[in-house]
């Protein structure tokens, strides 16, 4: 039953906050067969912020579209406010920090859940990183240790946003497709399929879309493999579907 809409980043280029993602999460909303005026955001990744500032950040995108947003910080009863969601989002910030909050809230089980039975899911950023299965295709610094590195798996493969192809000039350094191939050197059986940014996933139960003007890129123990701009991924939501 899941809808998703899996955004790379909070802004492409020099896009204002959410600017670029603003058309895809109304056509995303007015898709879903119920209304939609309220979205419940968890702040949970922001670091440098308060909760409360990270929530009047990200009002404005969704008042462009005429959506309303509470967050998860102010709400009595964290659970039942999932429950009681329209829909959910989950902003970017530190993937560690915002695992290891749901973790520490008892959450994670509960997103799971609703988000499986049809709640829609909106995430950016750290917010896409655990809708995989594991945070471990983050780009994130380890600033706290969550209990586990298990998230939703909301789709079958990892996930890695802010996908940078090759090395900066004077950078010697690891590139992202090294770390990716480090990672898959551990973990063969998986798939990781990387988001530039500007760019997204959308999920209706059954399909899965690749949104944007760039491509993606899919990684397995087989090696990399480019994924069109606007191109139909629906075979990746096969479990195990690592080859």
């Amino acid at each position: 039953m899941s809808r998703l809409l899996l955004l790379s980043s909070s802004r492409a280029g020099t896009t204002g906050y959410l600017d670029h993602a603003r058309s895809l999460i109304a056509d995303f909303l007015e898709a879903n067969p119920a209304p939609i005026e309220r979205v419940l955001f968890v702040p949970f990744a922001g670091v440098g912020k308060s909760y409360d500032a990270y929530l009047e950040q990200v009002r404005p995108a969704f008042a462009s579209v005429g959506i309303e947003v509470e967050s998860i910080h102010q709400a009595p009863d964290p659970k039942a406010a999932i429950h009681e969601a329209q829909a959910i989002a989950v902003g970017g910030g530190n993937t560690f920090a915002l695992v290891k909050r749901l973790y520490d809230a008892d959450l994670l089980g509960t997103l799971r859940e609703c988000i499986a039975a049809g709640t829609p899911y909106i995430g950016w950023s750290a917010g896409s990183n655990i809708a995989g299965p594991t945070l471990c295709t983050t780009n994130d610094m380890p600033i706290v240790e969550p209990p586990s590195f298990i998230t939703l798996s909301l789709v079958p493969f990892q996930l890695n946003p802010h996908f940078l192809s090759g090395k900066p000039a004077g950078h010697n350094g690891e590139s992202r497709e090294e770390r990716l191939a480090e990672y898959l050197a551990l973990n063969p059986e998986a798939r990781v399929v990387a988001l530039r940014e500007g760019t997204a996933l959308r999920r209706e139960v059954d399909t899965l879309t690749l949104i944007g003007e760039l491509d993606g890129e899919s990684f397995t123990r087989n090696g990399q493999q480019p994924l069109p701009a606007g191109s139909r991924l629906d075979h990746l939501l096969a479990r195990g579907a690592s080859r």
